[in-house]
């Protein structure tokens, strides 16, 4: 199994039948008091960006969809100042990438896309939502699978490999402000094209 073929086991329909709830958009807001979390207690200042992962199909509905998703988030960026852009990766997978220096604002603008695809009957096809974080250190985010219902950390350690005593780190601190996954077999990496770029670049 290639490697992009486990990120679709992992976020992707093979983890529907071990979900162990249904994935709630309103478990985003829980990012909001993360934030203040990551800067207060770990030094963590957020990137000014965050992204909402999804995999296309090929159906006039799906993309009526993420045209009223657009619609969404054009407005918003008009009301907010939120910034957002479309990306499709090398391997299929389709982004809205979100910029904004106000993380409520990210949080905000990311669950209403998301609520926005579940609204349209393509719930199914949300695969993750990344809200990404810096130090001196590098880089660390957090995703949220919508599969799983639920967050976990990822510390990307050049092209590779991970820092995992970073991630455990992460875990024990936002352990019970945000509803974390426990089975580590999920929290899969979502690796940068390059080291020092985030996943959605």
């Amino acid at each position: 199994m290639g490697i992009f073929d486990t990120i679709r086991a992992v976020l992707g329909t093979n983890a529907e039948a071990g979900a162990t709830r249904e994935a709630d958009p309103e478990d985003l807001f829980g990012m909001s008091t993360a934030y203040m979390t990551m800067e207060a207690d770990l030094g963590y200042d957020h990137c000014g960006e965050a992204a909402l992962c999804f995999s296309g199909v090929d159906s006039t509905r799906f993309d009526d969809a993420v045209s009223t998703v657009e619609e969404i988030l054009a407005a918003g960026e008009v009301e907010t100042g939120t910034g957002f852009h479309r990306h499709e990766d090398d391997h299929g997978y389709h982004w809205f990438v979100l910029e904004d220096d106000d993380p409520e604002d990210l949080v905000t603008s990311i669950h209403f896309a998301a609520d926005q695809f579940i609204e349209e009957g393509f719930g199914s096809r949300l695969l993750a939502a990344v809200f990404g974080f810096e130090d001196d250190s590098g880089d660390a985010y957090w995703i949220y699978s919508f599969r799983r219902g639920a967050y976990y950390p990822f510390a990307p350690d050049g092209a590779n490999s991970r820092n995992q005593r970073r991630e455990f780190k992460l875990q024990s601190v936002l352990d019970g402000e945000l509803g974390i996954e426990d089975d580590e077999s999920y929290w899969y990496p979502l690796w940068p094209d390059a080291p020092g770029r985030h996943p959605w670049e």
